[in-house]
């Protein structure tokens, strides 16, 4: 009861003139930044926080909640109408959003994401306020083993389990492998494949890869198809807001299997929302191949709803993380822990003791700024779903202007610009030769983590393997990743049985009416 009193008193902070303007201002801004490819939500924060310097602490931070909630749906928007999410995080829902946009139903992906990330940050929130210390002790169960199966886990069930070629999705889940070892080794400190150009000692950039993969990779794949029958069909949109009650059915189930997913993530400091999307989009894939007629690959609104409700969970619980133990576990959120310093206030368990205005305003701001996005967003879907009636060869210039203004918005480095096109070209022959985009994402990702967290366990253990199954954690993750690399090849299996069986059948029908022919 204490914290609902509390959260009254956030509420009646928040629910003020002056305090509403700068939520409405943060969600438009955020909105607005994050649409723009490459940039995205953290960018967004990170642009916006000189602009909160001359407001008073409370002024300032829900300004913010609005800034990083309305930068993750701009994200989203980026990537499901043109295939080039905002940010590493809204990657699973583009690869289905995007399908649906060219298949007319752009209107209808949006409004499902503002749905889902509006349901996904809700429940989120109502669990900070109410169970942020205890939440956050689940991070003091993951050491560098369970990091490291966490990893595996994520590897194998992308490459393997969610992709339709198992070959295919590992030489993917390869090539971001080695791409994820350019630059300083964490461990000794030493650089590898850096060819001596100090400019990539820390790696390619995430913003570097997933515009290149993604934006400049769609860029050269339509410039390929000029001229085809395929690239002078106009996209369109049916413009209906509104979701059928199939549709309805159908994404419902998923956005609340998408928030239990994303919810854990965001007080595990795994680097952000990558890993509940894409674990959230591979569930709801494996769920869709048990239909008679499978929608993924096609424009499958769950492929939608799960992951943007999993994203804004994890966003809303690593909030959460932050206030009650100071930890970042997200881009997002350290930049929102140098806000906290900027302002002299060190977030974790005495942040609710010394300014517990502050926190109880953050808090009730996040309710008010995901009603505020919900509001703002849901009539303007069909809005901006007529970015798809822009022909093609002007939106996709725009794209690859837009795109390359934010990759050297990020770092400033004219070798940006030269990795985003050569990453842009292996993303074209990736979609010429069917190789997945998502396993090699996961690998660059989360590659870095797992490296790092092996070898420290190795370390702590003086080179002990058994040390990677030695917690009931490890352990079950393991065990449930066999049993779904069993149950995805026995699926498999028995789909090409029943495909040979049915072309043997037809082959007989033929030969036996060829013979009544003759």
């Amino acid at each position: 009861m204490e914290s609902l009193a509390n959260l009254g008193d956030g509420f009646v902070t928040v629910l003020t003139p002056i305090n509403m303007l700068w939520v409405l201002i943060g969600a438009l801004l955020g909105t607005a930044v994050g649409v723009l490819p490459g940039l995205g939500s953290a960018m967004a924060v990170a642009l916006l926080l000189p602009v909160t310097f001359s407001l008073d602490p409370i002024g300032a931070f829900i300004m913010f909640a609005g800034v990083l909630f309305g930068g993750l749906f701009g994200d989203s928007i980026s990537g499901i109408l043109m295939n080039t999410p905002g940010n590493s995080t809204a990657i699973a829902g583009t690869i289905e959003g995007h399908k649906m946009a060219t298949s007319g139903r752009a209107a209808q992906a949006l409004a499902t994401s503002a749905i889902g990330a509006f349901i996904g940050g809700i429940i989120a929130s109502i669990l900070v306020v109410f169970f942020a210390p205890r939440l956050a002790e689940l991070a003091t169960l993951f050491g560098p083993a369970e990091y490291l199966a966490l990893a595996v886990f994520a590897f194998v069930a992308i490459s393997a389990v969610v992709t339709e070629s198992v070959v295919r999705g590992l030489g993917a889940l390869a090539i971001g492998l080695a791409i994820s070892v350019v630059g300083i080794d964490g461990i000794s400190g030493a650089s590898r494949f850096t060819a001596g150009v100090p400019e990539l000692f820390d790696g390619i950039d995430i913003v570097v890869i997933t515009v290149g993969l993604l934006a400049l990779g769609e860029v050269f794949s339509v410039a390929a198809r000029r001229g085809s029958r395929d690239e002078t069909q106009l996209l369109r949109s049916t413009g209906r807001l509104w979701l059928s009650r199939r549709e309805l059915r159908l994404a419902a189930p998923a956005w609340l299997r998408g928030t239990a997913i994303g919810i854990p993530f965001g007080i595990i400091p795994v680097g952000g929302a990558e890993v509940p999307t894409f674990l959230a989009y591979g569930t709801e894939k494996r769920l869709d191949a048990r239909r008679k007629s499978p929608m993924f690959g096609r424009g499958a609104i769950q492929g939608v709803a799960g992951p943007e409700a999993a994203g804004n969970a994890t966003a809303g619980t690593a909030m959460g993380a932050l206030l009650a133990l100071g930890l970042p576990t997200s881009a997002t959120a350290a930049i929102l822990l140098a806000a906290f310093r900027q302002y002299g206030l060190q977030p974790g368990p005495l942040l609710f003791d010394r300014a517990p205005d502050l926190v109880w305003a953050l808090l009730a701001s996040f309710f008010v700024g995901m009603v505020v996005l919900l509001i703002l967003n849901l009539p303007f879907a069909p809005l901006w779903a007529k970015l798809l009636k822009v022909p093609r060869h002007y939106l996709y210039a725009g794209i690859t202007v837009f795109a390359m203004l934010g990759v050297y918005a990020t770092s400033s480095k004219i070798l940006d610009l030269a990795l985003v096109t050569v990453i842009g070209l292996i993303g074209f022959l990736m979609r010429r030769y069917g190789l997945p985009v998502a396993p090699m994402l996961i690998a660059i990702i989360l590659g870095p983590l797992a490296e790092t967290e092996f070898r420290r366990a190795l370390l702590v253990s003086e080179g002990d393997p058994s040390i990677l199954v030695s917690s009931g954690i490890t352990v079950t993750l393991y065990v449930v990743l066999v049993i779904a690399v069993a149950g995805a090849a026995f699926t498999k299996i028995r789909a090409r049985r029943r495909a040979a069986r049915g072309s043997a059948a037809s082959g007989d029908a033929l030969d036996a009416r060829e013979k009544e022919n003759a």
